[in-house]
């Protein structure tokens, strides 16, 4: 399909777009065949918009991406669907409606809702609230999560304040102009900005929003202090002061929101080691970073978009220790969410970033982010993320096992394990994998965990032992409490 924007007031829809991308927080298609897809209907989903971050409704236009034109309508029903937001809505909002004759002759409605962090938006004939969340109209909300709202939109108004001292010549050019490119976007610069909500035209000339200086600024903690993600990385488990201080790395990171999350990037895939996982299928040690990248960058990016940067003095922290990383931002969490649930329901807590990081492709989809994390730290074999909020700061824990992998098999174990995999048996199978995942085992241990004998597994033990892949840790000759572990050096037995 043409890539060539049909919109004349959002430049980033095509035709493709419009038709195949997948439903985001921004962006609803609606058939007129199918349900829901009455004028109350529809308004109810743009009211859903108007209380999250915005985003665009496309009648017409099913969910498979089917056309139908608008114009198979007769003229009353189709007047009715172009007054619905004057009709359904209050306060009234200002939403436009963009009325587009494809090349193919059908006609389609666009409905641009805006983003409005001041207001809150209902039904006019029942007072309903609703708000979008992800892909999805959540609603009507109860009056208490109605109430968090409207708390959660007073919040918000800080990303929309102008800088009014910020000096236009800081701004990120190529930035802004990578981003123009993507968009397809053929304006000023000072438009551009406009046009994504980060900066308004005042008497005075250009001005940027805060969310602009956060995003664009060349240095942002020259106008918003607190601006920066400080990474600390610790030497154990635990932190300790005075004469047991343990900080070993300590780097403070600078710059816009889109500059951080690259430096970060680069920064990270260096800072964290590497540890082996046993492939059972292959018979393959797989070496896989300590964190999973799609955990750790999603939590950096959450981080850096759903903050409270009104809560100045508090930067983005990322505390690295042997066995787990913490990344801590300013809360507390945003409206609808809570630790119990924020794995299925996000919110924006600055909507204006979210949907820049969004057209940037950092946040592919705004409920996506930390059920990704969740599902690469489960396809790595690590623990669940754990989620906080103490002193309304939210605090994000992944876990690791590096710390009890680090160093279990050797290089030439390893290849030895790997060569011969093909021809173990089951039991042998089942001891060197029990081995590798509980470090060490006793005779007894390993009997009761493989479900067979002391006997069956002795000789596999001595066979392993004389190869010189595993040792038994004791100096008696006849110990059966001695564990067994994987040979730290390959030095195997010569035949007498």
């Amino acid at each position: 399909m043409d890539e060539v924007s049909i919109s004349e007031h959002d430049t980033s829809l095509t035709l493709e777009k419009v038709c195949f991308q997948s439903e985001t927080q921004y962006l609803e298609r609606k058939g007129l065949h199918e349900q829901h897809v009455k004028p109350s209907k529809v308004a109810n989903e743009i009211i859903g918009m108007l209380n999250a971050g915005g985003g665009v409704l496309v009648l017409g236009v099913a969910t498979d991406g089917s056309i139908t034109d608008m114009r198979s309508l007769n003229e009353q029903e189709l007047n009715r669907y172009r007054t619905l937001h004057t009709n359904f809505i209050q306060p009234p909002a200002n939403v436009t409606l963009e009325e587009v004759v494809l090349e193919t002759g059908e006609l389609i409605f666009l409905y641009h809702a805006p983003l409005d962090v001041e207001r809150l938006y209902a039904r006019s004939d029942n007072e309903e609230v609703y708000l979008r969340v992800a892909d999805e109209n959540r609603g009507p909300l109860p009056r208490e999560q109605v109430r968090k709202l409207e708390y959660d939109k007073q919040i918000r108004k800080y990303e929309e304040e102008l800088c009014t001292g910020f000096d236009m010549s800081d701004l990120d050019l190529d930035l802004i102009g990578w981003l123009k490119e993507q968009l397809q976007y053929e304006g000023t610069d000072e438009e551009f900005l406009v046009a994504r909500h980060v900066a308004e035209v005042t008497e005075g000339g250009c001005v940027l929003k805060n969310a602009g200086v956060l995003l664009f600024a060349q240095d942002p903690e020259k106008y918003i202090p607190s601006t920066v993600v400080r990474y600390v990385r610790y030497e154990g488990a635990e932190a300790a002061v005075g004469e047991e201080y343990n900080v070993i790395k300590d780097e403070v990171f600078t710059g816009n929101i889109p500059t951080l999350i690259e430096s970060l990037k680069k920064f990270m895939s260096i800072a964290l080691r590497d540890y082996y996982y046993l492939d059972v299928e292959q018979g393959k040690f797989m070496k896989v970073s300590e964190y999973p990248k799609d955990a750790w960058l999603e939590g950096i990016v959450n981080a850096l978009c759903h903050r409270s940067y009104n809560m100045q003095g508090n930067a983005v922290y990322i505390k690295h220790f042997d066995d787990r990383l913490q990344i801590s931002n300013s809360g507390p969490l945003p409206a609808q969410v809570t630790v119990e649930n924020i794995r299925h329901v996000r919110y924006a807590r600055n909507p204006r970033i979210a949907r820049v990081l969004y057209d940037m492709g950092y946040v592919r989809e705004l409920n996506e982010g930390v059920p990704r994390i969740y599902r690469s730290m489960e396809k790595s074999m690590l623990s669940e993320p754990e989620y906080s909020v103490k002193n309304d700061i939210v605090l994000l824990l992944l876990r690791n096992k590096v710390a009890g992998h680090e160093e279990t098999v050797s290089d030439r174990v390893m290849s030895l394990v790997e060569a011969n995999w093909a021809s173990y048996n089951e039991t042998q199978r089942g001891i060197i994998t029990t081995l590798f995942n509980l470090h060490q085992a006793t005779l007894s241990e390993l009997a009761e965990v493989l479900g067979i004998t002391e006997t069956g597994v002795r000789g596999y033990l001595n066979l392993f032992v004389g190869q010189g892949i595993i040792e038994k840790k004791t100096n008696k000759l006849r110990d059966k409490h001695a564990p067994y572990m994987f040979k730290k050096s390959y030095n195997p037995r010569k035949k007498s």
